[in-house]
């Protein structure tokens, strides 16, 4: 359904490079580029992410309640890209953990402000 979000960035040139790590880990690279963004993803692949300058050329802000939610293979996928997010300048917003019937997730935001999530559903176990 989704075929691709896009958050807003004040420095695209400081942002690119958290999206490059987490795009590799992920197994994906940059698909687009322009002057004011760039999109990660795989074409004819799962939906994309793009990081953009806003268009009207007002500043970038985060919207509150806004979450991407990037899946993952695995719970050791979800702890790898949580550590990425932070070492390239992210902050933590809720560490790897059981968030209930079968959902494992790690939250955290861009150097934006963004806020994302790598998540993996796994069946519950009787």
């Amino acid at each position: 359904m989704i075929g691709y979000v896009t958050l807003g960035t004040n420095d695209l040139e400081r942002g690119a490079p958290f999206y490059d790590a987490i795009a590799a880990e992920l197994g994906t690279k940059r698909m687009m580029e322009w002057p004011n963004a760039i999109a990660w993803g795989t074409p004819g692949g799962l939906a994309g992410l793009g990081l953009t300058k806003p268009f009207d050329g007002n500043v970038a802000t985060v919207g509150n309640g806004v979450m991407v939610a990037l899946e993952a293979k695995s719970r050791e996928q979800v702890g790898r890209i949580h550590a990425l997010a932070l070492e390239q300048g992210g902050t933590c917003a809720g560490p790897p953990g059981e968030r209930g019937s079968g959902f494992y997730a790690a939250y955290f935001r861009d150097l934006d402000g963004n806020k994302l999530n790598a998540f993996v559903m796994e069946t519950p176990s009787a």
